[in-house]
Order: C-alpha cells, then sequence, then structure tokens
C-alpha cells in the first residue's frame, strides 16, 4: 500500500481522480488503506478521490455513448459494499440508454481465490447457481452480460452456461466504435477484441486440484504399505 501511494503521490496531492477497473482494488484505497494507515493524510486524500469505473462517469457527469440493447448486471460484492452499483445502474440506464437490470443472489461464488482452493470447485458453482447462472442462462442471445469484476467474469466462463461477461468499459467502447451491434451476429461479447488465451484452462486447473490431493494421498499409503510389506517379522 505505500508502494502504490508513493507511485501516486504526486497524482494524489494534485487532487487527479483514480480510477479503480477492479471493484476489489478500488475497494482497498476506500477502506482497507486507511484502517491500515490512520496516520497517512495521502491515503485518506486517495481515499476521497477514487472511483469505480462508473461512479467516475456518474459522479463527474461525465458524457458516455449510448447502446440501445438489454443487459443483465451483475455486481461485484466489493462493488456493492463500497457504494458503487446505484452508479453503475444510473450510467447503464439514463447515461447509455440500456434496458438494464440487476441479477442479484449474493456471490458469484468464485470469492477472490476461495474458488480455486482445493476441492472448492464443485461448492464454488453451487455458490453460482443462486443468483449469476440462472440468470444468464435465462437471457437472451442478444442480452449483454455485464460483470465488471475479474472474479465474476471468470465464475462465468468457468461454467457449463457458454456465456462471457463484459466489464463496463467494454460496453462503452462497443457503444463508440460498433456500426450496428444488433446486425452482427452470435452473443454481444463477441464484439469485442479477442483476449490471449491462457496455455491451460483455469476450470482444469481448479478442478485438478482436488484429483491431485487424492492422487498424492493414494501415493503416500502405497509407499506406507509397501514399507509395511518389506519389513521382517
Amino acid at each position: 500500500m505505500r508502494h502504490s501511494l508513493a507511485a501516486l503521490r504526486t497524482e494524489i496531492r494534485n487532487g487527479t481522480p483514480v480510477v479503480g477497473m477492479e471493484p476489489s482494488c478500488l475497494a482497498v484505497f476506500r477502506h482497507e488503506m486507511t484502517d491500515l494507515l490512520p496516520h497517512d493524510e495521502d491515503a485518506k486524500r486517495l481515499r476521497q478521490n477514487c472511483f469505480h469505473w462508473a461512479e467516475f462517469f456518474d459522479k463527474r457527469n461525465i458524457d458516455v455513448p449510448r447502446l440501445s440493447k438489454k443487459a443483465i448486471l451483475w455486481g461485484h460484492c466489493h462493488d456493492k459494499a463500497t457504494g458503487g452499483m446505484p452508479s453503475e445502474i444510473k450510467v447503464l440506464k439514463e447515461k447509455m440508454g440500456m434496458d438494464a437490470e440487476e441479477a442479484k443472489g449474493g456471490c458469484c461464488g468464485l470469492a477472490g481465490s476461495w474458488g480455486f482452493e482445493s476441492g472448492k470447485y464443485d461448492l464454488s458453482m453451487q455458490c453460482g447457481e443462486i443468483g449469476l447462472l440462472p440468470a444468464v442462462r435465462k437471457a437472451a442471445r442478444s442480452t449483454v452480460i455485464i460483470a465488471d469484476g475479474f472474479s465474476c467474469q471468470t465464475q462465468l466462463e468457468e461454467s457449463d452456461v457458454g456465456r462471457k461477461a463484459l466489464h463496463t468499459a467494454e460496453v462503452m467502447r462497443i457503444a463508440r466504435t460498433v456500426r450496428d451491434p444488433d446486425l452482427r451476429p452470435g452473443f454481444p461479447e463477441r464484439l469485442r477484441p479477442e483476449k490471449p488465451r491462457a496455455p491451460l484452462s483455469l476450470k482444469i486447473i481448479r478442478t485438478a486440484a482436488t484429483a491431485g490431493l487424492f492422487a498424492v494421498a493414494g501415493i503416500g499409503a502405497f509407499k506406507g504399505l509397501s514399507k509395511l510389506k518389506s519389513r521382517k517379522p
């Protein structure tokens, strides 16, 4: 946190707004940083002048391109906890003119690194079935799926739903650069530039973690039995 403050110090003292693309990162500036560094004046200044992505456009009354499409919005837990969701909904509905509906149901299930821990994949997906995954399944092919949180996007991509979520910034980019998006075939998320693919699927890593534990345990048990058999009476 001190490194972040040092890197941003000049801009913080100049009153430059700091905009967070990832809700969990912005939440650090808005809460954890001043809790852990209560006597740092720059931390206090940063807290007063940092914004979630959509919140920045709302609070500073900045115009954004319009996009007349239906959307399902899934809020990141840290976005909800730090007051960013009202601005998100306002920007999508009032500024962009989208028919946006917020899907609710607690956490997406990934919960940061929790869903990556050994043996947590199935339970993580069960949590996702409370709100995120059913809402996306019910959405029409032309509906834009919006989730600013990396965890929420990852959980959706690693599920069996077959859809991907866009960040609000990506939705704005599509509205600004793509002509007649309704005439483009396929899901709206295909209108964004392709992201580099990871060499190995996260789902494989997550599901293999449990199998790996069982394999290690099995090998250990086998070695233990072999040692017992090799001992003389």
